[in-house]
């Protein structure tokens, strides 16, 4: 995943609706021709026999390959391609010596398309045609009875998970080009079924998105049998059924957005209507991620609070118009993402508490002094060295935490969710005051017991210090209890507290070290207090964290 607009990746965190297409994310972009349909027979095709193509079906693959671009980029074309070089290579049924001249796009209106060629030694130009079924069978001006067998072969494909494209042909003999389509005297020669797998990861994916309170919405512009047949394979959620592009058309905005809070899987949807299931989505409340890759899908992508373009196949106006670009695309590297988002948020979080928490025992000891006239614990030289444990923690060891565990089991965060509420801010300064107890105490003691102003100040910034690591250990995490979180991999927190241990053991026992601090030597038994005052001052959280835990074990049983 490309982050393009770096506060996007957190807020995919909060994704609540996934809205994903199905050809190359939900399915492998793989295409692979299973079986051809004529108005006769059917031929089932293996690739791994080399059996020959009846030659009923000739007709159909070679028009198949007439209605695709010359030097075919889409894997949809690239399977008739592939088809014909298998079945009719040295045949007069490949035309690499032909001229594309007319060219007529798919449409909203015509969900079909045609090239007109010029043939070599005709007169006539050869004009084919491939689309959705009904599409081609409204080119051809079938009755209603033969559209209607048509339609129900390419149900029964398409129940079967495969996408189903419907062939034709025609001849022209004129000069000027129609203008449309339908004034071709057209000719249906058959259908073509092709196989896309669902990709390996997406079933579990898709799971985890449910887990983690996500809906995932397939989209596709495909026959609604091959969207229901996808949808279960993938895991989709198929009980509020299947709302198609001309159902969105004649649904007005209130009753669109009711439907939307049951349906999950949309066929034959247009790019432009896309927009306005994004709009839908969001009057619901929802966060919205949403994938594109054509030009068409770039109002959409821009709507949506998360856009992710296609990076494999997307156009550029699609990557420029989205927040994130999926490399892959692979739906399953989006569920990976918002774990990511939701680590990221977390580990903010985490950091930001602690320091808040760390200053407050650091401000105190530099005030308590001032305030009842007490010889000074702080100069300029232990601040600089607490400070230079409290950066790395921040910028290192927090962000190096994984995720908590049960972090893609909760519901997304509110979007307008503080990263700080009051809560977190009472628990963190109340983590800070208990530290700066316990080494004011620590300070406190020393005085009364006759040491020195040098043992003492070592003494208690040595508290202050292990303090310091204390806070970092307990924010780790604010679900799990230390013992759980210390057998949670993190090299850098490790090499932070070996550090700062090694870096105390200098300025406590290296002679001239120790003068620049204005530090005395400690002896085992105040190094421990040290230790005990520290855990003191931290060990209520612990047990704040192990009783919440404990409620919230009680509520789920």
């Amino acid at each position: 995943m490309l982050t393009r607009r770096i506060p996007a990746l957190e807020t995919l965190g909060a994704a609540t609706v996934l809205c994903v297409d199905k050809t190359g994310t939900i399915t492998e972009n793989r295409m692979t021709v299973t079986q051809l349909v004529t108005r006769d027979a059917r031929y089932a095709v293996d690739y791994d026999h080399e059996n020959s193509l009846p030659e009923a079906f000739h007709e159909l693959v070679e028009f198949s390959v007439l209605a695709s671009m010359v030097d075919p980029f889409d894997p949809m074309e690239k399977a008739f391609r592939r088809l014909a070089d298998h079945y009719l290579a040295g045949t007069e049924h490949l035309h690499d010596d032909w001229m594309l001249i007319q060219h007529y796009p798919l449409s909203r209106d015509m969900l079909a398309m045609s090239h007109g060629w010029q043939a070599t030694h005709r007169d006539e130009y050869v004009v084919a045609a491939k689309g959705a079924p009904e599409a081609i069978a409204d080119l051809c001006h079938l009755s209603a009875a033969e559209t209607a067998a048509i339609v129900a072969e390419a149900d029964r494909l398409a129940l079967q998970g495969l996408r189903v494209l419907a062939i034709a042909r025609a001849t022209f003999a004129g000069t000027a080009w129609p203008p449309q389509q339908h004034d071709f005297p057209f000719a249906f020669l058959g259908m073509i079924a092709l196989v896309d797998p669902v990709r390996p990861r997406v079933p579990e994916a898709i799971r985890v998105a449910r887990r983690a309170g996500m809906r995932v919405a397939m989209i596709t512009g495909d026959y609604p049998g091959t969207a229901e047949a996808v949808a279960r394979a993938a895991g989709i959620d198929l009980d509020g059924g299947i709302l198609t592009g001309p159902e969105i058309d004649a649904l007005d905005d209130a009753v669109l957005r009711q439907r939307l809070r049951s349906a999950r899987v949309f066929a034959r949807v247009a790019p432009e209507q896309k927009l306005r299931l994004v709009q839908a989505f969001k009057a619901n409340g929802e966060v919205v991620a949403m994938t594109g890759d054509g030009v068409n899908d770039a109002p959409a992508l821009k709507a949506a609070h998360i856009g992710i373009a296609m990076g494999g196949r997307g156009t550029d106006v699609a990557r420029e118009a989205s927040s994130l670009v999926l490399l892959d695309d692979d739906f399953a590297t989006i569920v990976d993402a918002i774990r990511l988002g939701r680590r990221i948020f977390d580990n903010l979080h985490k950091a930001m508490a602690y320091i808040l928490a760390v200053h407050v025992p650091i401000a105190g000891m530099a005030l308590l002094p001032l305030l009842f006239g007490m010889p000074l614990v702080l100069a300029p030289v232990h601040i600089v060295f607490l400070e230079l444990i409290i950066d790395p923690a921040c910028s290192i060891v927090f962000e190096a935490e994984p995720e908590e565990a049960g972090a893609m089991e909760r519901p997304p965060r509110r979007p307008d969710a503080p990263l700080f509420s009051l809560r977190t801010l009472l628990l963190s300064l109340l983590q800070g005051a208990t530290v700066f107890l316990a080494v004011a105490a620590v300070y406190a003691l020393s005085l009364q017991r006759g040491l020195g102003i040098d043992e003492a100040r070592a003494l208690t910034f040595t508290t202050l210090v292990i303090g310091n690591l204390g806070l970092i250990l307990i924010n780790r995490s604010w679900s799990s209890t230390l013992l759980a979180s210390l057998r949670i991999r993190n090299t850098a927190l490790w090499k932070v507290v070996g550090g700062t241990l090694g870096f105390l053991a200098c300025v406590l026992y290296v002679p001239g070290l120790r003068n620049m601090f204005g530090f005395a030597y400690l002896h085992a038994g105040d190094v421990l207090l040290a230790f005990a005052a520290s855990a003191a001052g931290v060990a209520w959280f612990e047990w704040f964290k192990w009783a919440r835990a404990k409620r919230v074990g009680r509520a789920r049983a």
